[in-house]
């Protein structure tokens, strides 16, 4: 969990259906899909953007081998130090097959007068 206090950007908590940890303001746990509460003050939809979207596919480019892959994501400050590294899925292509990836960041403008993150 977060040691920013609750109510701060960057706050977060567990996803009761998953255990995912998710921002505190998340009305729909971006893991598992769960709706997390309906009241109107649970983020305003329009303040809600993508602000990253990277798709792509993997094909096997071996002749009657597999090809193993492992996806990892890593995410930097500003300084270029690493903040986290998880590694997200693994697995193997045959043949013919095909994995599609994609990667979203959603961004969500915060109330002014919270507290910045520092």
């Amino acid at each position: 969990m977060s040691a920013v206090r609750p109510g701060a950007p960057g706050a977060t908590r567990a996803c009761p259906h998953c255990k995912a940890t998710i921002l505190a303001t998340a009305s729909v746990c971006p893991a598992c899909r769960g709706h997390l509460r309906f009241d109107a003050s649970a983020g305003a939809d329009g303040e809600r953007a993508t602000s990253l979207l990277v798709e792509g596919q993997l094909r096997s480019d071996a002749t009657g081998g597999a090809v193993e892959y492992t996806m990892v994501l890593v995410i930097r400050n500003e300084r270029g130090e690493e903040v986290t590294r998880q590694v997200v899925g693994v697995g193997a292509l045959e043949g013919s097959q095909v994995r599609s990836f994609s990667v979203a960041v959603e961004t969500m403008a915060m109330p002014s007068g919270k507290n910045r993150r520092r």
